[in-house]
């Protein structure tokens, strides 16, 4: 951009603070503790209206279900050839039987459906956990209205670009990866880790990247987002220590993110390319003549001219909010109840994770054995640990719980099946592997911070 003016600089300036605010800095809450504003907004609204909120996710859900089944059964042109109507519903046939059970699923919790002969699913242990009065369902209905709205100051008005320029310098020493790869990371912690994994497998698929860096990005980088981690410390009833747990997963992170693209199974990922792409090619690369600084406000400025339109920052908001509650609402409703009814009514997850129980007393872990399973159920979904172990009566135990659960990255509610569905070159057992192992690698770093806070 040629002699940027006053205005241009606003453009960028303004939204880029405002989202900082909204989304990263801590304000005092009405019971004396510090939380964020989105979260301030969202406890706002499940106070103002939470006695019906089950029941417009009931509508989504069942909405999602629908709208599904006809965009893969007519496939009508009006969803077709449409790019976010397309993505939305639109999906592969597993994912079409995941929100179809979720609907099911949600029908039989809301109503009773059944009596007691089906009340191992809407029992206030399992399906009502999720769908009941300030269940979880409730909580992501009121943190993705607020969070999806005011996403765009963060990722549309030249902040990832600006931010970004400065991190590339350190990618390349740090984790072996291009400097680009700090834009996937910064979308995946501002946005969500799904955000970052279409980024990646898109720049996989153009040659950008090779095998093993994407491998490493999708599976390192694509972090849980800010969103995401206000509701799993909210869930857990932890919410006050928000800012001492986020901190306490970034330090975590990275020390996760720089050991696990040195050992197996990404370290033996192959260094070919799937295109022939120029390989030294960086979007961060800094021009002759100009700093960084300079290089990093010009992409800034760029960015944020393309996006100067209320109407679209009100659209792009928009699609936030019902991506996030089309697409993660009926995840979770059918893995999550599912998971619950084996948590229940079986004994699966505390044998997956009995060998956990040694480790947890080790690092002196109150409630070890209540802890141990929720280890290992975070593999089919993120939220699983927190709505398991939020009775669990050490907060100690409830911060390692939720800290783990969010630095283990690999969930196959989401990112996980995304990596699988894309040209992403990994396995299901690649995810397996990566998720235990980056349970070992945090677990430790988490309890020992736990044990300084409590």
């Amino acid at each position: 951009m040629k002699n940027p003016g006053l205005f241009d600089y606003a453009r960028f300036i303004i939204p880029s603070i405002i989202g900082i605010l909204l989304f990263m800095t801590p304000f005092p809450a009405s019971d004396g503790s510090f939380t964020i504003p989105i979260a301030i907004l969202s406890n706002w609204l499940q106070d103002e209206i939470g006695t019906i909120i089950p029941a417009i996710m009931l509508g989504i859900i069942l909405l999602t279900a629908i709208m599904t089944l006809y965009a893969k059964l007519l496939r009508p042109q009006m969803i077709i050839r449409n790019d976010f109507w397309n993505n939305l519903f639109n999906v592969s046939w597993f994912w079409t039987v995941v929100r179809v059970v979720a609907g099911i699923f949600a029908l039989i919790t809301f109503f009773q459906l059944g009596g007691s002969s089906t009340e191992a699913i809407w029992s206030e242990y399992t399906g009502g956990l999720l769908l009941g009065d300030g269940g979880l369902l409730s909580v992501l209905f009121a943190v993705f209205l607020f969070a999806g709205m005011f996403l765009p100051l963060l990722l549309n008005f030249g902040l990832l670009e600006w931010f970004g320029t400065f991190m590339a310098k350190i990618m390349r020493p740090l984790f072996k990866l291009p400097g680009r790869s700090s834009i996937d990371a910064l979308a995946s912690w501002l946005g969500d880790g799904t955000i970052g994994v279409l980024l990646t497998s898109k720049q996989y698929e153009e040659g950008h990247y090779s095998k093993r860096e994407a491998a490493v990005i999708g599976t390192t980088f694509s972090i849980v987002s800010i969103t995401f981690s206000i509701v799993v410390i909210e869930e857990i009833g932890l919410g006050e220590y928000f800012v001492p747990f986020y901190l306490t997963v970034a330090l975590a992170g990275f020390v996760a993110a720089i050991i696990m693209p040195r050992i197996p199974p990404l370290s033996m990922k192959k260094k070919t390319y799937i295109s022939e792409a120029d390989e030294d090619d960086d979007l961060e690369e800094i021009p002759d003549g100009k700093s960084r600084m300079q290089h990093g406000t010009q992409m800034a400025l760029a960015a944020a001219k393309k996006n100067n339109s209320i109407t679209k920052f009100i659209k792009d908001g928009g699609k936030n909010i019902l991506d996030m509650w089309m697409g993660v609402a009926p995840v979770v409703m059918a893995f999550g109840t599912i998971a619950l009814i084996l948590a229940e009514e079986t004994s699966f997850f505390v044998i997956l994770g009995a060998p956990f129980v040694p480790i947890l007393e080790l690092l002196q872990i109150p409630d070890a054995a209540d802890a141990a399973q929720t280890m290992v159920v975070g593999f089919a979904d993120m939220f699983l640990p927190a709505i398991i172990g939020q009775d669990i009566p050490s907060e100690l135990t409830r911060f390692v719980i939720a800290a783990v659960s969010v630095t283990q990255l690999i969930y196959m509610s989401e990112v996980g099946g995304l990596l699988l569905g894309s040209k992403i070159p990994v396995s299901f057992l690649d995810l397996a592997i990566i998720f235990l192992l980056r349970t070992i690698i945090t677990l430790p770093i988490i309890a020992g911070v736990a044990h300084i806070l409590f």
